[in-house]
């Protein structure tokens, strides 16, 4: 049976995939956030025309001198920091009374980029500093929240750090969607069925969160789930690597390592170990567990997220090569 997924509530700059808001009146086309718009909840940004600056405008670029930073406009020299900084705060602070698992903002942009946006020395003609930053509206957006994912729709066109930022943002939403009920056995089930998911990404933290669910220090409930909700969040920041992977699959094979026959068993630590070599993509593996949990009928199994950790729909074709 299909799993059924909580839609994650994203943040995300305007001018991709919505409207043609960017200092130059042009909207930032992504294959990326077209294919998440039936599965996610956007609410939508633009600091600099939220802050009331005219479409088409002038381009605005950091200013670094010393210690300090100013938005200004890159031609003028107009400073718009306060402006700027004070928008965002109000704005973040409205934005706290929803459910945020993720953000996917402009990628190099003075007021949005969350890394890798360039600074000057000063507005008119000046080359760009080799030191990098974060937009205004990017850094307080990370202040407040720190442990929430956040990526550019640039770096989202990498396999990896696409699947990564996907787990995460459902595997959350999932979380949130219990995380009211104050419920142990809803935790222990949110648990149980992340377990391998969990032990490719952390398998301290799994340990962790195993005992958070366990209680035996008789903690209150809503303790329980303050502590689990940060473990989680430490859990799943941390990519899955191929050694950890391995082990997580090496667990998932002990399951049915006495019920097939030899050459199975010689075919899948084949493909394990040609994983391990980068000669095959982590899906290889996984499938063929994946076939015999449901030959086996292994109904704990079944229920493993990591078999699908997001919509599938949202894996593309020219995905199947790539990946840890």
């Amino acid at each position: 049976m299909a799993r059924i997924f909580e839609k994650p509530t994203i943040l995300l700059s305007k001018c991709i995939e919505h409207e043609p808001c960017r200092y130059d009146k042009t909207m930032i086309k992504s294959e990326v956030i077209r294919r998440l718009m039936p599965y996610v909840k956007y609410i939508t940004v633009c600091p600099e025309s939220d802050i009331g600056l005219p479409i088409p405008r002038q381009a605005l670029r950091i200013i670094v001198a010393g210690e300090d930073s100013k938005l200004v406009f890159s031609k003028s020299g107009e400073d718009i920091t306060d402006k700027m900084k004070e928008f965002s705060h109000e704005f973040l602070e409205d934005l706290s009374s929803q459910e945020i698992h993720g953000a996917i903002l402009k990628s190099r942009s003075p007021s949005c980029g969350i890394k890798d946006v360039k600074t000057y020395k000063s507005c008119g003609k000046s080359c760009a500093l080799s030191k990098k930053t974060s937009g205004l509206f990017a850094e307080s957006f990370i202040e407040k929240y720190p442990d929430t994912p956040i990526e550019d729709e640039g770096r989202l066109t990498n396999y990896n750090i696409r699947e990564h930022f996907f787990t995460r943002i459902f595997t959350l939403a999932d979380f949130k969607s219990i995380k009211d009920s104050k419920s142990i056995n809803e935790l222990i089930k949110f648990q149980s069925k992340n377990k391998y998911l969990l032990m490719a990404h952390s398998p301290g933290n799994l340990k962790i969160l195993g005992k958070l669910t366990a209680n035996n220090s008789n903690l209150d409930i809503t303790e329980i789930f303050d502590a689990y909700e940060c473990y989680l969040n430490k859990a799943l920041a941390n990519r899955p690597s191929p050694m950890r992977n391995v082990n997580m699959l090496l667990h998932l094979f002990g399951y049915f390592s006495k019920d097939i026959t030899k050459d199975e068993k010689v075919f899948f630590l084949d493909n394990l170990e040609s994983y391990a070599d980068r000669k095959v993509p982590f899906s290889v593996p996984l499938a063929i567990i994946h076939a015999w949990v449901i030959r086996f009928e292994n109904e704990y199994l079944l229920n493993q997220t990591i078999f699908e950790a997001f919509p599938s729909e949202l894996i593309e074709v020219t995905d199947s090569g790539k990946g840890l």
